[in-house]
């Protein structure tokens, strides 16, 4: 129970990595505000982290909306009291396209949630976890963008990811005299329901010619992580146990993204 006392807000909380995420800090004793965009999701997992002997607080919000994310900031600190755990995780595979057919629509689609809704949690966020002497950020980027770049079509994803980086790098220097730590998780191939928000069209023309002899996951000979195993991670940097660690990407993909073509 090493987050015994501690508030964490958790997005994207609903299903995948979020959902294995607040469950985990919560089995740790962090009471967790559980936020998505759908209520029946995210009632759910809170359903799920009570019945456990656990507390949450199902926060409904699109990350990617001002208004809406300063609320559910708002409610948690009015329930809950403090904030010391942030988990920037909501996010959209988007729309993986040739350039000249991706849409500026797509391509603001896929901003807007993606780093829009880690800017907005982050603005809102900061000034509660400065108020309770420090604190600590988790944002989930991903492989692409950070250390692989072998998916074509996915570019508005990858641009999304890697500013997601250089916003926790930034940041890290920013925060460290407010006592706040903040890395990035960059996962490569997880089980989870993200492929349900994506949309690919015209890739065979511009798929690049990456020869993967080993298999996609090298150490698990192409079988993909589990989003626990991520939740596992996000635990280790929220925790004390991360204390010295700020600034940091770890990726968490099986050596995935060190394959060369």
């Amino acid at each position: 129970m090493e987050l015994q006392g501690k508030v964490a807000l958790v997005t994207g909380a609903g299903s995948g990595i979020g959902r294995a995420t607040a469950l985990r800090l919560a089995a740790e004793g962090a009471a967790v505000g559980v936020l998505a965009r759908t209520a029946d999701k995210i009632n759910a997992v809170a359903a799920q982290i009570v019945a456990a002997g656990g507390h949450a607080l199902p926060l409904m919000a699109d990350v990617s909306d001002d208004a809406q994310m300063a609320a559910a900031v708002e409610r948690l600190l009015g329930e809950l009291g403090r904030l010391d755990i942030v988990c920037a995780n909501a996010g959209i595979n988007g729309t993986w396209a040739p350039i000249d057919q991706l849409r500026p629509d797509e391509w603001d689609r896929t901003l807007a949630i993606n780093l829009r809704g880690t800017y907005l949690t982050l603005h809102h966020a900061v000034p509660h976890l400065k108020r309770a002497g420090g604190g600590a950020i988790v944002v989930t980027a991903s492989v692409n963008g950070t250390r692989m770049f072998s998916n074509s079509g996915a570019t508005a994803y990858a641009c999304s990811k890697a500013a997601q980086l250089a916003m926790v790098q930034m940041l890290a220097l920013e925060l460290a005299p407010s006592h706040i730590r903040i890395n990035a998780i960059c996962p490569g191939s997880i089980d989870t329901e993200i492929d349900a928000s994506s949309e690919q069209r015209g890739l065979g023309a511009i798929k690049a010619p990456v020869d993967y002899r080993a298999g996609q996951v090298p150490l698990t000979a192409g079988k993909p992580g589990s989003a626990d195993q991520v939740a596992e991670l996000a635990l280790f940097l929220a925790s004390p146990r991360a204390a010295h660690i700020t600034g940091t990407p770890v990726w968490i993909d099986g050596a995935q993204s060190l394959l060369v073509g």
